[in-house]
């Protein structure tokens, strides 16, 4: 009886080993498993962390990119104000010449008067203002162009 009492334990020693080793093994294809899981998971981090830092990049080349649209819709905006500023400073200088020239017009007027006037003033005679007659204009067929012979091989114009 001892002896199948022995060989009971022995058979149940070599069970329990033979399911230690199947676990011993199942934990290490476990960690393995595990480890393979943390790189993948390391990996995953970087990815994101590079996905995310050019996320960052392009979002803050967006931003660069809305405000440089800005300033341009802006610069047109600013664009017609100035040009209806130039405009109408040109318009007033232009306004202010006028206003010179009438003022020049005037005194030239003025002094023409005075001008006239002085002979008068000292006693000298008026100046003699002949009407000059206009001489009509002749004909051109009139002063004998007809007469005038042409040459051969000459283009005549009429």
């Amino acid at each position: 009886m001892k002896q199948i009492a022995l060989d009971n334990q022995s058979n149940l020693i070599r069970r329990i080993r033979a399911k230690l080793a199947t676990k011993r093994r199942e934990t290490t294809a476990i960690k393995k498993e595990h480890e393979g899981n943390q790189v993948a998971l390391e990996a995953s981090h970087k990815t994101i962390a590079g996905l995310t830092a050019i996320g960052l990049s392009i979002s803050k080349k967006i931003e660069r990119m809305k405000a440089k649209k800005q300033q341009a819709r802006e610069s047109h905006m600013e664009c017609p104000h100035k040009m209806q500023a130039r405009i109408q400073e040109a318009e007033n200088t232009i306004q202010e010449q006028h206003l010179v020239i009438e003022a020049l017009i005037e005194e030239k007027a003025s002094l023409l008067q005075k001008i006239q006037g002085l002979p008068e003033e000292n006693g000298a005679p008026a100046p003699f203002y002949d009407e000059w007659e206009e001489e009509a204009e002749e004909d051109p067929e009139e002063e004998g162009l007809e007469d005038i012979p042409l040459g051969e091989g000459e283009i005549v114009e009429e």
